[in-house]
Formats: C-alpha cells, structure tokens, sequence
C-alpha cells in the first residue's frame, strides 16, 4: 500500500497482488473503493471496494486489499518485501509521486461519496451506478485499445465469482453500513482487510505459512479493531449492525482475493480486459436484483448523483487504470501502499467535509489496525545480492 527488482509482466504471467477495497478495492486489478491488499492474479500487467483488480503474474497473497475492487491491480512480493522500480523508469518518478497522492484520494474519499450517495438513492443503487460509471470507463479504454472481453465459459464462470466477491457484495454491504456508521468508521473497517485475508490465507493457502511475526500482526489488528470500536466501554455510541456490515465487506474482499489467486492465476487476458469482464459482470448481478428491493427515486438530486458518479467513474474506473500504471512503473508492492492512506483521508474527510464526530480512540484504534496489517505483511529480512529478482506477485 523493496528492494528487488520487479521484471515487466508478460500476458499470461500472474502476478500476485494485495488490495481495498476499497473501498474501495474487479478481479482484474481492488479493489472499486474499495478496494484497497490481498494478493490477486492477473492478466497481463496490473483492483476491487470498493473497497480493489488483478494482474497476470505471479499468485497474489490475500492479505491486503483497496477499495476498488477488481483483483487484477494491486499486488504485493510473496516475501512482503518492497519491488524497486522496473529499469529505465527513474526519471518519472515524480509522476508516479502524483499518481500516488491522487489514488490515495480518490479512494479515500469514496467513503465520503458513498455516505453522500445513500442520502439520494437506495444503497443498492449506489452500487449499482458505481458498478455501472465504472464499468462504462473501462469498455471505453478496452475500445480505445482494441482489446475485447475476455472468452471461454470457464474464465466468465470464475470472474462471476469474482465479481460477487470483489464488486457486488462488499460495495453494496459498505453502502448499507454507511446508512449507520459514519463514514470514517467505514473506511477504518476497510482497513481491516489485509487482517483478514492473512487469517484465511493461512487457512486455505498451503504456500502461506504462519510465522510469529504474522501471528502478532494479526493479533495487533484484533486489538485496533476493540480500540476503534471502544470495547472496554461496552461499543457505546457503535451501531453493531452497520459496524458488522462494513468488516463483512473486508472480509469478503479477502475471500475475493484468495478465489481469484487459486482460479484466475494464469488467465491470458490483459488486465483491463479481465477488469472490464468483471466490473460487466458485478453490474449485471447488481442490475437483476436491485428492481426488487429498492425503489428507485421519483427525483435525481443532484449532490448524491454527482457523488454516485465520481464513485464509479473515479473510484472505480480511474483508480483501476492509476493503479495498474503504478504497478507497471514502480512494482506491485510500492503501488499497494496506497492502502495504509486510505483510512487516513477517509478519516480528514468524513470529519472535515461532512462534520462527523471523532474520538480519540477511533485514530489511535486506525493506527493499530494498520500496524497489525504492516506486520503481517513484512516477511523476514533477506540478503538479495547475488540472487535472481523475484518476479513481482488497488475505498
């Protein structure tokens, strides 16, 4: 959210990614906002929660996320060490700087956009227009490109999965929870994805072993997460069932992560085709269900429209095709440590901009939550000189 250097991804060659949602944080990069990083795969080089994509190379570890949402995107060295930039890219650096920053915003700001949206529409149609901005930005780009959907019934089975997991579920999940927690909470709790996906790594991936230092990390987020929530006073002034539904999303983006890695590894599709196959798909799924139970406005108010848009055009199409950028140009891992800023500017902007109330334990909780998730995702020290780059592995 680094020290070897990160070769240039091949179509056909995964690569293991982490993130957000999201808030994000498709399976093809995030993930949406939501992204944020739990390794995905990919196809070609690259996010779903929105909540987070993947990319095609090495198996991604489930133990981070943004809130975008496609698993194609963010990606992270098995070892939890940092990838170095790809030869010849120095003098951008700047750029990527820029890049960096506005990601950062984009995704953090898309739980103030999702709190805004919920005021206007039914949470289930602030999911669908996210889905749908955001997956009309990425056709655009694949037509731009001249690259198609991805094929094969199999692939259009595993990314239907996917987009539940990564896109469908966690965003509409995090737009019901937003009609009770603030959304600085939401975006706290997004936080809390990386936790999970190293608990459940640990569980169903036999590459992933537990070590100590992953035990403790774990063990530190659990602690951040009673100290946001303010346990020893009994949760007082939490509401439990939107708390609950904000973690259920971060945990779903995490079983997205780990689907993704074991199913969509190595796909050969570009990433932007595998987002867009995705990100169709989660709108599809979002467009059957949602006449049924929601009732669409007798009016379009302008403020949650625009809120609705920005969540799907910027924190859903654009955060993919910013991070996929970044992960071409520095490495998967400096990319994703987009995470670690986006319960911070989730945070600066639900207390700024919409007045929400802050206590004291709900930062230092944060600053918890995310130094359990740093620890569970920094392997052991290793001597690089003189071995092989590894190959490198998205509110």
């Amino acid at each position: 959210m680094r020290t070897p250097s990160v070769p240039r991804a091949t179509p056909g060659t995964p690569l293991s990614a982490s993130t957000p949602p999201q808030p994000g944080q498709s399976a093809a990069i995030t993930t949406d906002p939501a992204m944020g990083q739990a390794k995905t795969h990919g196809t070609g080089c690259a996010p779903l929660p929105d909540g987070r994509a993947a990319v095609t190379g090495e198996s991604p570890d489930a133990s981070a996320s943004t809130p975008a949402q496609t698993a194609y995107a963010t990606a992270t060295e098995p070892s939890g060490t940092a990838a170095s930039a790809p030869p010849g890219r120095h003098r951008r650096l700047f750029d990527w700087r820029i890049r960096f920053a506005v990601l950062s915003l984009i995704w953090g700001f898309s739980f103030l956009f999702i709190k805004v949206g919920t005021d206007g529409f039914a949470p289930l149609y602030v999911t669908l227009g996210r889905l749908l901005f955001g997956t009309l930005v990425l056709l655009v780009v694949l037509a731009i490109k001249r690259e198609r959907l991805p094929r094969g019934a199999r692939t259009w089975g595993h990314l239907t999965v996917a987009a539940f997991l990564l896109n469908a579920l966690p965003f509409s999940l995090f737009a019901y929870a937003e009609l009770h927690i603030s959304s600085t909470l939401a975006g706290i709790c997004n936080a809390t994805t990386p936790l999970w996906g190293m608990a459940l790594s640990l569980v169903a991936l036999s590459e992933d072993r537990p070590t100590r230092r992953r035990i403790a990390g774990l063990g530190l987020g659990f602690i951040g997460v009673l100290t946001v929530l303010g346990a020893w006073q009994g949760f007082s002034g939490q509401d439990p069932g939107g708390t609950v539904m904000a973690l259920i999303a971060s945990l779903s983006y995490a079983v997205g992560w780990i689907y993704v890695r074991r199913t969509l590894a190595k796909v050969p599709h570009s990433n932007v085709s595998m987002a867009g196959g995705q990100l169709l798909l989660g709108t599809a799924q979002l467009g059957l269900v949602t006449p049924f139970f929601a009732t669409f406005p007798d009016s379009l108010p302008m403020l949650p429209l625009l809120s609705v848009l920005a969540l799907g055009v910027l924190g859903t199409g654009l955060a993919f095709l910013l991070q996929y950028g970044m992960v071409a140009e520095v490495g998967p891992t400096t990319a994703t440590l987009v995470t670690y800023f986006i319960p911070v500017i989730a945070t600066a902007a639900g207390v700024l901009v919409l007045d929400e109330a802050l206590t004291w334990n709900t930062p230092v909780g944060a600053v918890i939550v995310l130094a359990g998730a740093a620890l569970t995702q920094r392997g052991p020290r290793r001597s690089t000189q003189g071995r092989p780059a590894k190959k490198p592995r998205q509110p």
